[in-house]
């Protein structure tokens, strides 16, 4: 483990090229700690070379100019540490750097660590989300047009009128998957390591949910553990039974995760209370209230994960009592709080949104070109399709 980040050897390169990425990571110097402690200097060297797009170990080979031999045994401890995603397919292996977020800062804390001082990357890494003066991660993360992830509904709150579209579908999403996997929640763990607890008492064990290619990666390389269909389901039952919200891609086509989150740990959610209210995209779905059956006893405000819902005093009623208020720009459409009241005054509407990017390639090209990163995305590509075209792979 190298502490080299007063060094400008191949930390400075790393993050030039994770900043390539449509979730990049604004340089600092605690940043630079972060992937110091992260990143071996050879591991910081191998990963600054990587493509944008999975490569095999021939290209990784000419781009770092190593022995297949030598870098083989690299990428393999990378991808032990989460570094780096090892995609087996009929062909052979292919590796894919990952990103920061979301990516290896999840995976540094969705198993438990010998290898990494945890308690020193909790901390860190709270440092560098949430107390950054100018707000660069929170920018980098949440500013786009186009959110990272979306929110989905709960299905038995959805109008019987309404046809839930199948990518909309936590439980659709699970079934077509072909594979899934329960994991440990990165956010809460993460927490624990600061002394601190869900004030939902979600648990932090078997509550997130990976599926297909990214779910296989994990349960062989021991992020998560492999769990049939329906035991996902009964995850999903469990999580809406505590009022978590189920966040996944903002993709139409195979999401790659169903996480269940809360708003005093989730830094997604986070992102919506802390002034980006279109940081997660929405569900087809908005919150409706029925002031007349409204007791005003706050359960709902206290259920929803985004603060979108405060109470007010009602000044219709001389004895002034309170009942609850939306704010529409926050509301998720998930549907968490209306488990929480008793007096059946929640429901939920249909809301027009826009339709999620199809596959994650068109998200990612979506979210450069907003924020005018795309050519390194484009020029890679047409590269790389070059290059195999002659048989140089």
């Amino acid at each position: 483990m190298g502490h080299h980040f007063n060094g400008k050897s191949n930390i400075v390169p790393l993050i030039d090229r994770l900043n390539q990425y449509p979730i990049g990571l604004p340089d600092s110097e605690t940043l630079r700690k972060i992937l110091s402690i992260l990143f071996s200097e050879e591991e910081a060297f191998v990963a600054s070379r990587f493509p944008l797009q999975e490569a095999s170990l021939s290209e990784l080979a000419r781009a770092t100019r190593m022995k297949p031999d030598v870098l083989s045994g690299i990428l393999e401890e990378m991808a032990q540490k989460g570094l780096v995603m090892d995609l087996k397919f009929k062909g052979g292996a292919y590796y894919l750097l990952m990103p920061g977020l979301i990516g290896f800062f999840e995976f540094t804390f969705m198993k438990q660590r010998q290898d990494l001082p945890v308690e020193e990357l909790a901390q860190l890494m709270h440092e560098y989300l949430f107390e950054d003066p100018d707000n660069r991660m929170g920018q980098e993360m949440f500013a786009s047009k186009t959110p990272l992830t979306r929110a989905l509904p709960y299905e038995d709150h959805i109008p019987v009128e309404s046809v839930v579209t199948p990518y909309e579908s936590a439980r659709e999403i699970i079934k077509k998957a072909g594979y899934g996997a329960i994991g440990m929640c990165y956010c809460r763990h993460k927490k624990e390591h600061l002394n601190k607890s869900c004030d939902k008492n979600a648990p932090t064990t078997e509550i997130c949910i990976s599926l297909g290619t990214a779910a296989r990666f994990m349960v062989r390389r021991g992020f998560a553990e492999h769990r049939s269909v329906e035991e996902l389901l009964e995850i999903l039952a469990r999580a809406q039974k505590l009022n978590l919200t189920h966040i996944t891609d903002n993709i139409r086509h195979k999401p790659s995760f169903i996480c269940n989150c809360c708003s005093c740990c989730c830094e997604l959610l986070g992102g919506v209370i802390r002034g980006y209210p279109a940081g997660v995209a929405k569900a087809s779905y908005t919150l409706e209230m029925d002031a007349s059956r409204c007791k005003g006893c706050g359960m709902c405000a206290k259920a929803c994960n985004v603060e979108a819902i405060e109470m007010i005093a009602d000044t219709s009623e001389k004895k002034q009592l309170k009942t609850s208020r939306l704010d529409e720009s926050k509301c998720l459409g998930c549907g968490a709080c209306i488990t929480a009241c008793k007096a059946e005054a929640l429901s939920l509407k249909p809301q027009k949104r826009e339709t999620p990017p199809e596959r994650k390639r068109e998200l990612f090209a979506t979210i450069l070109k907003e924020k005018k990163r795309y050519t390194p995305f484009l020029v890679q590509g047409v590269k790389r399709k070059i290059l195999r075209s002659v048989g140089l792979k």
